[in-house]
């Protein structure tokens, strides 16, 4: 067995993925601190061509050296846009009728492992803070909360990680 080359991948353009029929899941980051994170969920986003990205509250923007340390030039090929408020975003797009999906850990949350999409709906995933997840009036206005399920002892996965997890299990659901 022989590692692939990077020009042996088959990989799209930058050019032919914003003309590529996406993913219909939008990204929302709320309030996220680390840079890296949300670097590594444009590099995500891009490996599923995933809508859009949505940038909130304190998240930083493109275009950012930390940002493009991880996301290696996914800032170019993922359509993003900074929202102020997180839940004046999460409102309007259910009145577009996007389904909103918190991913948090909240009563009467839905295992990610159980949940079924309608595939005739787009849905938009909401990551939290690092310390303090998904603010509790986004939670409230949320369609849905999705808890990813969890053996061990820690209580949450890192953003970043949480994304990747989420995004495949929908990717895969939808398909």
């Amino acid at each position: 067995m022989r590692k692939l080359r990077n020009n042996e991948l088959g990989r799209i353009t930058v050019d032919e993925f914003k003309q590529a029929r996406k993913t219909p899941i939008i990204v929302i980051l709320d309030n996220i601190r680390s840079l890296n994170n949300v670097g590594s969920v444009f590099r995500t986003s891009d490996a599923f061509l995933i809508e859009k990205i949505y940038l909130c509250g304190i998240t930083a923007t493109p275009p950012h050296k930390e940002i493009h340390k991880t996301a290696l030039g996914a800032t170019d090929s993922v359509d993003w846009e900074y929202a102020e408020d997180g839940l004046t975003l999460i409102k309007e797009l259910q009145k577009q009728g996007v389904v909103v999906a918190s991913i948090e850990q909240a009563e009467q949350s839905t295992m990610l492992d159980d949940f079924i999409p309608d595939v005739k709906k787009k849905i938009a995933v909401v990551f939290g803070n690092e310390v303090k997840g998904v603010e509790q009036e986004i939670v409230s206005a949320s369609d849905i909360c999705l808890e990813i399920p969890q053996k061990g002892t820690k209580h949450s996965l890192n953003i970043s990680v949480s994304c990747g997890v989420v995004l495949w299990d929908l990717l895969n659901k939808m398909s």
